[in-house]
């Protein structure tokens, strides 16, 4: 399958007036079309600075990222924040159609696409209520229906789930997985969970401690379609978390030594 994201060599340096602080140190990887890649790593370790180069909302110091856009009508990418990042001011299906209104689609076309999206994550009847009216896990729904609407070449997703509850956030990790089922869109997933990157991922990416580099690439040997609750259920799953803790665990203590 052909590469739909090309990492190379990626350094990133923030540089302050006394001191600079190196994120990246190097980062390669080749991410395939409609793959569904988690990277996961201790915090400060750069996955979030890798994510912000792929939407152009940082540049590189050096190396590159390469993303293949196969149809130029359509957005590049989308991103769900881990906070919702809602206009107060727009009620949901405002919300949810805002990139569709962006693009030049009539109310009527935009409304009728969102409101499709709004059922699929069970929120139709709250279309015309404001985000001050919603429970987190509400809003972090109406979020995941805004990016998938907009129909983006790549989805990337920065610990959208990190902020709920157990219960909603398994809920929402179960929704995600059927709204992407029928799309197959590439998605590139930052969490610090390592249960979340196993539920979702096609491949899960290791990071060391700042400044982070790929330690290990792991397939995930968990077939598709999932169902959330069956799989944490498998003592597979046990094992292959044991053994990612194992990877993940000597970085978590470099970064927590490096913090005192």
């Amino acid at each position: 399958m052909a590469a739909k994201i090309i990492i190379r060599d990626l350094t990133k340096i923030f540089e302050g007036r006394k001191t600079s602080v190196k994120a990246l140190a190097g980062v390669n990887l080749s991410i395939e079309e409609g793959e569904f890649l988690c990277i996961l790593g201790p915090s400060g370790c750069g996955k979030t600075t890798i994510l912000r180069i792929m939407a152009g909302l940082e540049t590189a110091t050096s190396g590159e990222v390469v993303i293949s856009q196969a149809d130029k009508s359509r957005p590049l990418n989308s991103m769900v924040f881990q906070e919702h990042s809602l206009f107060p001011w727009l009620t949901v299906i405002d919300n949810v159609a805002f990139g569709l209104e962006m693009r030049g689609f009539s109310k009527n076309e935009r409304h009728h696409r969102a409101a499709a999206f709004l059922e699929t994550v069970g929120l139709s009847r709250f279309s015309h209520h404001f985000p001050h009216q919603l429970s987190g896990g509400m809003k972090q729904r109406v979020s995941l229906a805004r990016a998938f609407v907009n129909d983006p070449e790549i989805l990337l997703m920065d610990e959208p789930f990190a902020s709920l509850d157990a219960q909603n956030k398994i809920l929402l990790q179960d929704e995600l997985l059927k709204i992407w089922e029928e799309c197959r869109k590439t998605v590139v997933y930052i969490t610090h969970s390592i249960d979340e990157a196993l539920l979702l991922g096609d491949r899960i990416v290791v990071m060391t401690a700042a400044p982070g580099i790929f330690k290990e690439v792991m397939e995930v040997q968990f077939g598709r379609p999932r169902d959330v609750f069956e799989i944490k259920a498998k003592p597979e799953f046990g094992e292959m978390s044991l053994k990612i803790w194992k990877i993940l665990e000597s970085e978590v203590r470099k970064a927590r030594e490096a913090e005192l």
